[in-house]
């Protein structure tokens, strides 16, 4: 990952950072040199991340940030933090994201709500901010990287979960246009991973964790660290090359 040295020192917010996908993008970016911004609900996981990252001399560094993406707020006010204590955003990685088994003639509106502020309104918002802050310093090269779903292209399981994925697959696009009528460069992706062995799941199937073990257990799935991978290939591209989306599965997944 040569191509990454142009990275080197600059700041990435993550969101979501505290297990699975996130966690595993933070470290790779930190190893990789950048400051990273990790932010969750819970930010005792990101501690204890970005301490095992400075003991182990990583080149970068992990910034633990608590933050509500339910709550416009603090959403804002992080960014606000980001402005004031590293200067702005040159990449954000908008993780975080969740599922709850919500049919759609039974599902509660609560829940629908839930998915709905974490998995569309939280991205959109903090793609906004991002190019807000690229645009004031003059950032021209940033990248705004989304976590979509193979959900995102194809429906299977929970139905409204999909319909939030897909938001991300037009958001993409979306934004994409934008930016190049603002005749920018800075570049949108999105990547849509199916079966990842992280604690989605089981989190989803609270009520019956063992489900989301059993599917663990089915395949060898796709790891977090190769949605991370996928994370520095993309930054890796020359700056002429938009990656847009990358929709990867298990090999042993049927769907």
């Amino acid at each position: 990952m040569s191509d990454m040295k142009r990275w080197l020192g600059r700041v990435a917010l993550v969101t979501g950072a505290s297990v699975g996908i996130g966690n595993a993008t933070a470290r790779a970016l930190v190893q990789q040199g950048m400051q990273v911004v990790g932010c969750a609900r819970d930010v005792d996981k990101i501690r204890e991340t970005a301490a095992e990252l400075q003991q182990t001399g990583a080149a970068g560094r992990l910034y633990p940030v608590k933050c509500d993406l339910t709550v416009e707020a603090e959403i804002r006010a992080m960014f606000d933090n980001i402005e004031s204590e590293h200067g702005g955003v040159d990449v954000c990685i908008n993780n975080a994201g969740m599922a709850v088994k919500a049919p759609l003639l039974t599902g509660s509106f609560e829940a629908f709500r839930t998915m709905t502020d974490v998995n569309i309104l939280a991205p959109t918002l903090c793609t906004q901010l991002a190019v807000q802050q690229m645009r004031k310093r003059g950032v021209d090269d940033g990248h705004i990287i989304t976590l979509n779903s193979m959900s995102g292209h194809r429906i299977a399981g929970v139905a409204f979960y999909a319909m939030t994925k897909f938001a991300i697959t037009a958001m993409t696009e979306g934004l994409r246009r934008e930016l190049r009528e603002m005749k920018s460069h800075i570049r949108a992706t999105c990547i849509s991973p199916g079966v990842v062995e992280t604690e989605f799941a089981t989190r989803m199937n609270k009520d019956d964790p063992q489900k989301g073990q059993d599917l663990y257990a089915s395949m060898e799935c796709l790891q977090a660290k190769d949605i991370a991978d996928s994370v520095l290939y993309i930054l890796g591209a020359p700056p002429h090359v938009e990656i847009n989306d990358i929709l990867m599965r298990p090999t042993e997944q049927t769907m």
